[in-house]
């Protein structure tokens, strides 16, 4: 699917027109929003933690393939079977082969975005293998049949009513409309699951280099079951997600969680560093981690070799205005608000995206909150300038681009048009009024701002 600009408005107008789900991306996102700002009102130095996070971010993807040697060799050392993977097939090859080898129907899963990336569940369903979200979140909207509507939130734009009906209809028992009663429902529900199941698949929030250990940052009691009571834990982890020491882990660690939820570190913070021990009551016996490239090698060295340095908090996308309007499913990718409009792109093909670079007002606000302080305006503008380049830009608005241009450049045009649209004001009054209109049309200034700006220097220089 090509998500032009005229796709993405026509979905984001569908939430725009919806003010249940306007409501719940608006509160939910201003809630973010004020944890943060109290969590980091906590640090004594917020920024220079910012600083020294870029920095780490930057010098590791600088030498990534250096420390992703290291971390293989250390994650070997420690019982870990460590696979490489191109892209979608190659982690649905390998994955296929474990569950086939240990005979396994049934996935319990841990949220992942980079599974959501590469559409995983999808795959396997295809060969007939049951994957089960159990984050709450992602178990809803698998129940719903629908993608992530925030990095963070996937569930965000559910209402508990909805949420109630939703697992009334598919789990076949009367569930109330209360929070503690249907997170109790999913729980006696998933428990079973984790039992039964063979194999736990989990993301990676970050892996640490020097010992080959990967952690998995949660609040719910899932991620744990998924990575201990399977006898076979499979994580997926995106070649970019390294800490080269657990020094640098434990800042980046130190600023995910208040960046996300404003927690000064989430409930669950797991590190797992290969199987169970022989002396160990539980663990899996075997421990596989995936490290997928779909792409991000060929960032290293361009200008759009900033973005892998996000460590996919999500606060971009609470502070965005495009995204609180627009909700995440308008983005059409497990990735949206800046991030996705920059990473979307660059990891699905451009040609398949070009809607996305032009969803930002480019206010700089994304910027500001990001804990890595990554530049996604610049990227955006970038990613225009390659649309335009690469002829991705449609032939109306071309035109209508390079008549802007051609005016905009030449003072004398620009004038010209400023006196014509003040003429053309007092017509439209006098049509509107004729036709009993009441609309407030806009005014136009009497004087431009160009002109304003003369005088004021005008003024300065008689003052002077």
């Amino acid at each position: 699917m090509k998500i032009t600009t005229r796709l993405f408005q026509k979905t984001a107008q569908k939430t725009i027109q919806n003010n249940r789900l306007k409501n719940a991306y608006q509160s939910g996102m201003q809630h973010i929003i004020e944890a943060r700002q109290q969590a980091y009102a906590l640090v004594p130095d917020v920024d220079a933690l910012r600083e020294e996070l870029k920095q780490i971010r930057q010098a590791t993807i600088a030498n990534l393939g250096a420390y992703l040697e290291e971390f293989e060799r250390n994650a070997q050392n420690a019982g870990a079977v460590v696979h490489w993977a191109k892209d979608q097939s190659d982690v649905g090859r390998i994955v296929l082969e474990i569950a086939q080898r240990e005979q396994a129907n049934l996935i319990v899963k841990s949220k992942s975005m980079v599974t959501e990336e590469i559409q995983l569940n999808h795959v396997l369903d295809l060969e007939g293998i049951d994957v089960v979200e159990t984050d709450l979140g992602e178990y809803i909207i698998q129940l719903a049949d629908e993608r992530p509507s925030h990095i963070i939130a996937p569930a965000v734009h559910k209402t508990t009513q909805q949420v109630a009906e939703l697992f009334s209809d598919k789990l076949g028992q009367e569930v109330e409309a209360d929070p503690n009663a249907l997170t109790e429902v999913a729980r006696q529900t998933l428990r079973r699951l984790f039992l039964e199941a063979k194999i736990g698949i989990s993301g990676v929030n970050l892996g640490v280099a020097e010992t080959g250990s990967i952690v998995l940052v949660t609040n719910e009691g899932n991620g744990r079951m998924v990575t201990s009571l399977p006898d076979v834990h499979i994580a997926v982890m995106g070649i970019e997600r390294l800490a080269p020491t657990w020094d640098s882990a434990a800042t980046w660690l130190s600023l995910l969680a208040r960046s996300a939820t404003g927690q000064p570190l989430s409930i669950y913070t797991s590190v797992v560093t290969g199987p169970a021990r022989p002396d160990e009551l539980d663990g899996p016996r075997e421990v596989h981690i995936i490290l997928l490239d779909n792409r991000r090698s060929s960032l290293t060295g361009t200008t759009y070799q900033e973005v892998l340095e996000c460590i996919r908090c999500g606060a971009c996308l609470s502070v965005c205005p495009v995204y609180r309007e627009a909700g995440g499913h308008a983005y059409h990718s497990p990735y949206s608000g800046p991030i996705g409009a920059v990473i979307s792109p660059l990891l699905f093909g451009l040609e398949n995206y070009p809607g996305l670079p032009q969803a930002s007002t480019l206010c700089g606000a994304c910027l500001d909150v990001c804990p890595v302080k990554i530049d996604l305006p610049r990227m955006l503008l970038a990613l225009r300038a390659d649309q335009v380049e690469q002829g991705l830009v449609a032939w109306p608005e071309r035109r209508l681009e390079q008549g802007a241009a051609k005016m905009m450049t030449r003072p004398g045009r620009m004038a010209f048009l400023f006196r014509m649209g003040r003429i053309g004001q007092v017509v439209m009054k006098l049509f509107n009024l004729k036709l009993g209109g009441v609309e407030k049309i806009p005014q136009v200034a009497e004087k431009s701002f160009r002109d304003r700006w003369h005088e004021l220097e005008a003024d300065d220089d008689h003052q002077g």
